[in-house]
């Protein structure tokens, strides 16, 4: 179903964005604090089943496109590949800047409140319809499929990174608040991570 070599790049791809501090991140972290380790899990999976309606809305629409011209599919795999090279550029240019942790909302359905934080947030269906498609190959098999388990790969990995987050809460916050160096190598990592993804995914399909 999947290529062997492709599969082994997503999995280093994913993993490397689940670890890197970002609003998912900040979001579960500010929970956690907030309201303890119990509020922070129900955030989590709250952003898990968010995640997840994400992916399988973003495979209908892929599969959409596959189906109604494979030169749209390999349009939108090469702005997916630069807006990959883009989102890099930018992580690095901000890697000195502050991060802040955004106050939480009430604490009461913690669960509801991460799913309705992750569903309506248009920036996270952006990435998924520009990182995963880099991965999918319709000639291993049907390109839904293909997607939506990529896709909830993805979001488990993030969700992983999410509940590591919720039981070292305190000690993180205090090393992304103080340490410079810190935050300016974790988003140094992350964008050399992405503009490599997106011109290796670029220059291979144009082979």
């Amino acid at each position: 179903m999947f290529d062997a070599h492709r599969l082994v790049l997503f999995l280093a791809a994913a993993l490397l964005l689940a670890i890197t501090p970002g609003p998912g991140i900040f979001y579960v972290l500010a929970r956690s604090l907030a309201g303890g380790k119990r509020e922070g899990m129900l955030s989590s999976l709250g952003t898990f089943v968010g995640g997840l309606v994400h992916v399988f809305a973003a495979a209908l629409g892929l599969s959409a496109i596959l189906a109604a011209s494979a030169v749209a599919f390999h349009t939108v795999k090469y702005a997916g590949a630069a807006y990959l090279i883009w989102l890099g550029i930018r992580t690095i240019r901000t890697r000195n800047a502050e991060m802040t942790l955004q106050a939480p909302g009430p604490s009461n359905g913690a669960f509801r409140q991460g799913i309705l934080t992750e569903v309506l947030n248009p920036k996270t269906a952006l990435f998924f319809l520009s990182f995963i498609p880099q991965f999918v190959a319709p000639a291993h098999g049907h390109a839904f499929f293909q997607f939506a388990l990529l896709g909830a790969i993805s979001v488990s990995l993030n969700t992983a990174a999410d509940l590591v987050v919720v039981g070292m809460a305190a000690p993180l916050e205090r090393k992304l608040k103080n340490s410079i160096r810190f935050r300016r190598r974790q988003r140094t990592a992350c964008g050399l991570g992405m503009i490599g993804l997106g011109a290796y995914l670029a220059l291979a399909d144009s082979k």
